[in-house]
């Protein structure tokens, strides 16, 4: 089985971590300037419709008490390392993405720490326990799919596609959902009447 660990809007999750006056407030990382976009923002901010690469000032028009935070590369580089520790110390295949998502295959790990769920639990503890922030993980045969899955119950959860539901996800599965599927490729996509990955897979 596969795992993908995704951290809870990280960058923004450090700096209300660490500052406790911004803890629980609408949060985006960048500078306070309105030629900038956002770089990351907090679920508080998320709620207003404020994105990551989104223009501040559209942001501001969103949220009037929306928090600007410079943000600090080194110290969420630091962080990440410390997260990246936690994972190999459950299997020595990770595969980081970015700063703040991995793939873990943990296929016969299950001697050692558990089934699959018991191995997520265990990891979102840790990880909690080392830097104070949630992360989500999802499980499946596939990295796409775990990758998804890891998506469907943020934040702070756990989710698993165990091998016996993987057709019926894809048959099912929205086309936008697909990892690497964006806006230019949804356009081409609809020319062919395609909704889902069952679809395609016709």
């Amino acid at each position: 089985m596969i795992l993908h660990i995704d951290m809870d809007a990280f960058f923004a999750s450090v700096e209300q971590r660490d500052n406790p006056d911004i803890a629980g407030k609408p949060v985006i990382i960048s500078r306070d300037h309105n030629r900038s976009v956002v770089a990351a923002a907090s679920y508080e901010a998320r709620k207003f419709g404020i994105r990551s690469a989104m223009p501040v000032f559209q942001a501001k028009q969103k949220c009037r008490d929306l928090v600007i935070v410079p943000g600090n590369m080194k110290k969420y580089q630091a962080e990440s390392r410390t997260i990246m520790a936690v994972l190999t110390g459950f299997s020595p295949i990770v595969e980081p993405v970015s700063i703040d998502e991995a793939y873990m295959d943990i296929s016969g790990c299950g001697r050692l720490f558990g089934p699959p769920e018991q191995i997520a639990a265990a990891i979102k503890e840790k990880i909690y326990s080392r830097v104070r922030l949630t992360s989500s993980i999802g499980i499946a045969p596939l990295k796409f799919l775990a990758k998804i899955a890891s998506d469907m119950n943020k934040p702070n959860g756990l989710t698993i596609i165990p091998q016996s539901r993987v057709m019926d996800m894809i048959r099912d599965l929205p086309i936008e959902k697909v990892p690497g599927v964006g806006r230019q490729a949804m356009k081409q996509i609809g020319l062919f009447r395609i909704e889902t990955l069952g679809d395609v897979r016709k």
